[in-house]
């Protein structure tokens, strides 16, 4: 068959499955290009999940006649100044959107800059523009989606389906600028200038108030800026639906991204949980490549591993620094506090020694033993973060009292989570192996792997490669039986698609996670005054506090305000 080019119609709709896949498709380019031309008002309306009508009216800065003739013209387009690529400042940027639209259905647009004596309206189907009445911004609607590619039709989901696409994409643009305001078919509603954390609350509902903990953290080096909010462990979702990721201001769905936030939730949340975010990642243009995929939600980083890193170290921070740790940091500036002894209430011995993961290394775990009161008569437990021990409830519970008010304290989960820090701080004992265990891999997944290898040398495994497609250990996690073979390949998988694995990192978490809760004291076991008090103490000293490695509150609050609401006093 001789080689022919293809008619201008064909190319375009070529270009369309590239850009176009649904109706929400359609509305990110327009809505894009209105952000682009400075609007602060959007309105868009979609009739039967957009496939009978999509509208979206903005009030920026209009197009002229000449503009809007060129605006449909295949790779035409206001948003690079220059020729260069990697100089991306836009929301949108590819030049085939409109032409693309234009090549699967009917399109209208009316626009007017404020500077011509009239607005003009172009019919995209005829080419014809003409003088109209619109007297500022844009109106560009879209009738009868993929009616010139009828066959397409047949793989859109139902009008609700459709709609509630929609809706998600104007969600994710309107995180990416609080500053505008958006409305969707009359129901949906952004106000314009809301701050961040109001934004927030508005796109992901009212429980995010009180539980998002602000990111702020800049790295000189490297010129980055990574700032916005993420939610406290106890706040999670049952998928990724409130996860907002941005690249200089550009909503992406990285994998990188994702894979950095996953693993600095490890240690105190469920795997099958996932955290609220709208996080906004700031750098130099030069070092990320947006022009990666037509849809524009990709992006390629010029130092993956470095970035991965500088967002795991702060966002790793940033969980540690707890509500009741920032107060004990407060409490232990009083020189009258002395330093504590290490936690001497009772737990049940385990089966398994520490020291088998551990070492000499490993941490002391303590029997029950008669003591003087540990604490310095100086120190007013009335002021501590968790108060003063007032009991216990069912067996379960710890009841406390603070200067605020009620805090009610889940046994099980606070020692628990002292259990399981006091575990990953110490040195993990390691096997060297007489005769090491070889691993086939693929020659791709080998290369994958050692590219890993410090990451793995940290967590206790040495690795090396045996020729082009095997791994050869020749040192291991003391005590680990784990299905080697299974556990490079998921790795190799997720440095390959992701850049980073911490897969060997979330088995161990597992393990000592698992041994924590086997170890910890128990709910149904009664504790002495001495006992809580400990745990009270120990839990305000120790990281990641007010959550246990599962991501489940350790403790409540309620404050006099609240138990006086309740007995109707106020």
């Amino acid at each position: 068959m001789p080689i022919r080019v293809l008619p201008d119609f064909l190319i375009n709709q070529i270009a369309a499955g590239e850009v176009i896949e649904r109706p929400a498709s359609v509305v990110k380019e327009l809505v894009e290009n209105a952000l682009d031309a400075g609007a602060t008002q959007i309105i868009i309306d979609a009739v039967d999940g957009g496939r009978t009508l999509i509208s979206v009216i903005d009030n920026g800065h209009g197009m002229s006649k000449q503009d809007l003739s060129t605006a449909i013209l295949r790779h035409a387009t206001s948003k690079l100044p220059s020729d260069d690529l990697t100089n991306i400042s836009f929301m949108g940027f590819r030049g085939e959107a409109l032409p693309s639209i234009a090549s699967v259905s009917s399109l209208t647009i009316d626009t007017c800059n404020g500077k011509d004596s009239n607005g003009w309206t172009l019919i995209a189907d005829t080419n014809e523009i003409k003088p109209s009445s619109w007297e500022t911004g844009t109106r560009i609607r879209v009738n009868n989606l993929f009616s010139k590619t009828p066959a397409r039709l047949k793989f859109l989901h139902t009008d609700k389906a459709e709609l509630l696409a929609i809706v998600d994409t104007v969600k994710h643009l309107a995180m990416a600028r609080p500053d505008v305001g958006f409305t969707i078919n009359n129901k949906w509603y952004f106000n314009k200038d809301q701050d961040l954390l109001e934004r927030i609350i508005s796109v992901m509902g009212e429980d995010t108030r009180n539980n998002m903990i602000e990111i702020d953290a800049f790295s000189k080096s490297s010129d980055m800026h990574l700032y916005g909010f993420i939610s406290q462990p106890t706040l999670h979702r049952a998928s990724s639906t409130d996860q907002y990721l941005f690249v200089n201001n550009r909503p992406v769905k990285d994998k990188l991204l994702i894979s950095a936030l996953r693993a600095s939730y490890m240690d105190v949340m469920h795997a099958r949980e996932f955290p609220l975010c709208a996080l906004y990642l700031d750098l130099p243009s030069r070092n990320v490549d947006v022009n990666v995929s037509p849809a524009k939600t990709d992006v390629h980083f010029l130092e993956p591993t470095h970035i991965s890193g500088f967002i795991i170290k702060n966002l790793r921070e940033a969980l540690s620094k707890t509500l009741n740790q920032t107060i004990s940091d407060n409490i232990q500036m009083d020189v009258s506090i002395q330093p504590q002894p290490q936690t001497t209430f009772c737990v049940c011995e385990p089966k398994v020694s520490v020291k088998d993961w551990f070492g000499d290394y490993g941490p002391t775990v303590a029997t029950q033993k008669d003591s003087p009161d540990i604490y310095q008569e100086t120190i007013n437990e009335f002021d501590l973060p968790l108060g003063r021990v007032i009991g216990q409830l069912g067996n379960k519970y710890i009841l406390a009292e603070n200067k605020d008010g009620l805090v009610i304290i889940d046994q099980h989960a606070a020692h628990e989570r002292i259990t399981y820090e006091k575990l990953r701080t110490h040195k993990m004992l390691t096997q060297p192996l007489l005769t090491p265990i070889i691993v086939n891999l693929k020659a791709e997944d080998v290369i994958a792997v050692l590219s890993a290898s410090e990451y793995l040398k940290n967590c206790g495994l040495t690795i090396d490669s045996f020729g082009d497609t095997a791994i050869a250990i020749f040192e291991k996690p003391a005590e680990w039986d784990l299905n080697w073979e299974q556990c490079l390949k998921e790795m190799a998988d997720e440095i390959k698609e992701y850049g980073n694995s911490v897969k060997l990192s979330e088995k161990l978490h597992l393990k000592l996670a698992n041994y924590a809760c086997h170890h910890s004291v128990r709910a149904g076991r009664k504790l002495n005054y001495q006992e809580m008090n400990t745990l009270l103490r120990d839990i305000e000293k120790t990281e990641h506090g007010s959550e246990c490695n599962h991501g489940r509150p350790v403790y409540k609050k309620i404050t006099i305000t609240e138990l006086d609401t309740l007995f109707e006093r106020i």
